[in-house]
């Protein structure tokens, strides 16, 4: 049997001990309520939706667990007094409502809330463990685990200008084991659009939202399993440590600075080497220094920072790569200008004019003293797929990049992103890549393996050796590649499946797929059919049963 279930994911403070330089005993958190503050009737479909609801606010209160002394209120007597809507709460709500109506101006189909959460964009609430059905094929042994993707997902209607990146983190978790599956789903969230900067600057002096204790993110965009811990990230805040409970739960512990002095973001792209269990990561900022290198040892704790003082200006850096000596930043055309938003214009823009560059840096260097910048035009890196080093460590192989200068070579003739490799060859060379091919984004219409040792050979310009296409009004999303024999030094690269989740627009349905991913069709082996449907989101992750095991020991 299979089930299927879904949550929200709550905000809570830091719940680790930031200065301490080694990991304490955690703490066991217990939910003892749950509260939803000025929750307005909504209409919520797959076809429309109703935005005539002000903002709202959800409030999970969070306790350790312990003795209840009973000259205090109980839980629900804390949880109704705290959750009560105060004056400046119905205060800030009417301004939020005020300035959606009058000051918004009219709203591009791409910013309004009813055409854009319309469709399989439109969100889900919470489901429970709920049971599954395959039905077609079976799944493989190498599965038991759990499969786990991120995505925007609103928890309430917004009430001004939406943007599809902007929704609330909900992960959608299907848990695999023999008969046995689960999906989850859970939430943040964070008020945006400049005309509301004012209102949320007054809401933080009263008291009414704290960012910098409760998170100001929307850990909507990847998963990653390192140091013993499951997390959510998004690159506004800090990463959000969860929970996975044996039937399949999740329960999300808090913002997590892996027990170092609390800082405020890191990218949602880690890089875990394979073999040392080492987490490589970054954060770029509007203030200077504008990026800033750090790495997690294996036991989980954050090593000193590397401010890049060689970056001067503020640039959108969503991913980087890593090899076995190096570190690689992309510095592309597409800039952060926090004074636009003044002007009533999008901070993120275009700079036509600015020449992208490639940033290379010692992986485990002490400071940027080594590290520099080569100008690689026309090259706006968004995702990096792998990067390896050739020739002991003279050549530095990034799609097409060295050390010294950019060399293009296309690999596919098809709009491809979301490419994945086998992970143990991360920071290694490796011969294929499964990517998804684009239609437009975040929606997929199929996957394509790639064979990039087929570059070196007659210079083809289509390296693809594998395909599959989802069908009429069918998408699917990024595709997770699992080994067969993961823990077989001998194993060949593709030997493995590709799962990814599956929506079809004709029936309303979703499903699970697992795929071989060494056919030539990328042969379904094994078709989940999930309860309900699961919304398009972006990047996901298998975590293996023994590391599950690892998370199950603080429930």
């Amino acid at each position: 049997m299979d089930t299927l279930s879904s949550s929200f994911l709550p905000k809570f403070p830091l719940y680790l001990n930031a200065n301490s330089s080694s990991p304490p005993r955690k703490a066991k958190l217990k939910v003892s309520s749950v509260r939803i503050e000025e929750k307005h009737e909504t209409s919520i479909t797959a076809d429309s939706v109703n935005t005539s609801s002000a903002r709202t606010t959800l409030h999970k209160l969070v306790e350790l667990t312990q003795k209840r002394d009973p000259k205090k209120p109980s839980n629900e007597e804390q949880v109704d007094k705290k959750t009560k809507p105060s004056l400046l709460a119905n205060i800030f709500k009417s301004f939020d409502v005020f300035i959606s109506t009058f000051l918004d101006l009219p709203l591009r189909p791409s910013l309004d809330p009813k055409q854009v959460l319309s469709g399989n964009f439109a969100p889900v609430d919470e489901l429970p463990p709920t049971p599954c059905e395959v039905v077609e094929g079976a799944l493989p042994s190498c599965l038991d685990g759990a499969y786990i993707r991120n995505g925007p997902n609103p928890q309430f209607v917004p009430c001004g200008p939406y943007h599809l990146f902007d929704g609330d983190g909900m992960l959608h978790l299907i848990r695999i084991s023999p008969g046995k599956a689960t999906v989850f789903s859970s939430f943040n969230g964070f008020p945006a659009s400049m005309a509301r900067w004012g209102l949320t600057i007054a809401r933080v002096l009263a008291g009414q939202f704290s960012p910098l204790i409760n998170g100001f993110g929307l850990a909507n965009t990847s998963v990653t399993f390192f140091g013993g811990y499951l997390f959510a990230l998004g690159e506004s805040d800090l990463p959000y440590a969860l929970e996975l409970t044996p039937n399949g739960d999740i329960i999300t512990l808090g913002r997590h600075a892996f027990y170092s002095k609390p800082f405020l973001n890191m990218t949602a792209h880690p890089k875990i080497d394979p073999n040392t269990g080492e987490a490589f990561a970054f954060g770029y900022d509007i203030f200077p220094p504008f990026l800033t290198y750090f790495r997690v040892n294996n036991e989980g704790i954050k090593q000193e920072d590397i401010p890049i003082h060689s970056l001067t200006h503020s640039s959108f850096i969503h991913d980087f790569a890593v090899t076995k000596n190096y570190a690689v930043f992309p510095d592309i055309q597409i800039v952060i200008r926090p004074m636009d938003i003044f002007r009533g214009r999008s901070p993120v823009g275009v700079d036509p004019a600015k020449i992208p560059r490639l940033g290379i840096i010692p992986r485990y260097a002490k400071d940027e003293t080594d590290m520099f910048w080569d100008e690689v035009p026309g090259f706006n890196m968004l995702h990096a797929v792998n990067a390896w080093e050739k020739d002991d460590g003279e050549e530095i192989v990034i799609v097409a990049s060295n050390e010294k200068n950019v060399l293009r070579k296309p690999v596919s003739t098809r709009s491809l992103d979301f490419g994945v490799i086998n992970p143990a060859y991360i920071g290694k060379k490796n011969r294929y890549v499964c990517a998804a091919v684009t239609a437009p984004m975040p929606r997929i219409r199929g996957l394509m393996k790639l064979d990039l040792s087929l570059l070196d050979s007659n210079h083809r310009s289509n390296c693809t050796v594998a395909s599959r296409l989802s069908g009429e009004g069918c998408y699917g999303g990024e595709p997770f590649f699992v080994s067969r024999e993961p823990n077989n030094p001998e194993a060949k690269e593709d030997d493995g499946y590709l799962v990814t989740y599956v929506h079809s627009e004709n029936t309303g349905e979703s499903r699970f797929l697992v795929m071989n991913a060494k056919s030539p069709d990328l042969e379904i082996v094994a078709n989940v059919r999930l309860p309900r449907r699961v919304p398009y989101g972006f990047h996901g992750l298998f975590v293996p049963e023994s590391d599950l095991k690892k998370l199950y020991k603080f429930s």
